[in-house]
């Protein structure tokens, strides 16, 4: 039988990946709710539906689209962040959610993919030449500095260092000189006293914990406490489906949400923890191959900075999670449950997919043109 063109295109392995990540993941969210569909498994379901459909529509959009509308998405972004400064609703001690009575939308989850798409645009149009330059610079300093301090008030510090991180790498990946980024860092280690006396109580426990979890076990610490109880007791194989005794038994903390990975390899075991990793290993294998398969600079940049995006949520959370980071709340995305980091991750592997299809074209295109 002969399959259609528009479906030979699409990145299969990518989808089947992403597939399966995800069924793991309701999987998890099923058992962690002693074996029911709800409320966990059938909303998380039905989310990744609706919003895997929306990922295969924004894969059929032009690149030269993306890049069109990048400043406009990023201006947008910005003003939603400030009207969550002024009006947003507060949930779990943090104001970050526009509740507009049906849904509540997160801008600063948009904002992670709109600093990729900016930068990409604005060193588009830089010259080799120039990219080094002070003045020019200045301008994506700023293009990052502005919203994640926005989102540093809220307060969501993971959020804020996850923007911060990607808009740097993107600097560096456009060309700029490494003297640059050595000043940068001086200047940065100097004002660490600072930016200590301005962090919350909170944010200060969960740094203290990091260095030393057992110093308070059943209070600060007990969150990554039990998250390493659960992955060791977990063994090679795990202890079987729905067999989890650390999250059945309410000892792991957030076992749906933050700590899902734990959740999984109590059940699932070591063998289970590596068949995620190496999953999402592959989904950021495939989107450093299309950067390097990309001939335009927006392109190319795009892809590499959305691939990073995707990276830090993984990298950020399996750390936390294995205390070998402080716990900033950020989750596994398609695997923990909530719309808002499998929304973000769902939109860019559609700009991913978008990417990969105008790779295809030019390929097919005489001198890529």
């Amino acid at each position: 039988m002969l399959i259609p063109a528009p479906l030979r295109a699409l990145p299969w392995s990518m989808l089947f990946t992403v597939l399966a990540i995800t069924t793991l993941g309701l999987a998890t969210l099923y058992s962690a709710a002693g074996g029911h569909m709800t409320p966990w498994a059938s909303n998380q379901a039905l989310r990744f539906v609706v919003l895997a459909g929306g990922m295969l529509v924004l894969s059929l959009v032009p690149v030269s689209i993306w890049m069109r509308f990048a400043y406009p998405f990023y201006g947008v972004t910005l003003a939603l962040l400030l009207i969550v400064e002024l009006f947003g609703k507060i949930g779990m001690g943090a104001q970050r959610w526009i509740d507009l009575g049906i849904i509540r939308i997160q801008p600063s989850e948009f904002m992670k993919l709109a600093i990729v798409l900016t930068l990409a645009r604005f060193y588009h149009r830089v010259p080799p030449m120039f990219v080094s330059a002070p003045f020019v610079l200045l301008i994506p300093a700023g293009l990052i500095a502005v919203p994640a301090g926005l989102v540093m008030l809220q307060p969501d510090l993971g959020t804020a260092l996850m923007i911060t991180m990607a808009g740097t790498l993107l600097i560096f990946m456009a060309g700029t000189h490494l003297r640059w980024f050595i000043g940068a860092g001086a200047i940065v280690l100097s004002m660490l006293p600072v930016a200590w006396g301005m962090l919350h109580d909170y944010q200060k426990n969960r740094v203290l914990t990091f260095m030393d979890p057992e110093s308070d076990p059943l209070g600060t610490g007990y969150h990554i406490s039990q998250s390493k109880i659960a992955i060791g007791s977990g063994g090679i194989f795990g202890k079987g489906f729905l067999n989890g005794t650390q999250s059945h038994l309410a000892y792991l903390p957030e076992t749906h949400t933050d700590f899902i990975f734990a959740t999984m390899m109590e059940e699932w075991g070591m063998m289970g923890g590596l068949f995620v990793i190496f999953a999402y290993g592959y989904l950021i294998w495939w989107g450093l191959s299309l950067a390097m398969r990309s001939t335009s600079v927006f392109t190319r940049l795009t892809a590499m900075g959305l691939t990073f995006t995707l990276f830090l949520y993984v990298g950020i959370n399996l750390s936390m999670v294995m205390g070998m980071a402080p716990v900033v709340g950020i989750p596994l995305p398609l695997m923990s449950y909530g719309g808002s980091a499998m929304m973000t991750v769902l939109i860019l592997l559609g700009i991913l997919m978008s990417i990969h299809r105008d790779n295809q074209l030019r390929s097919r295109t005489p001198n890529g043109l």
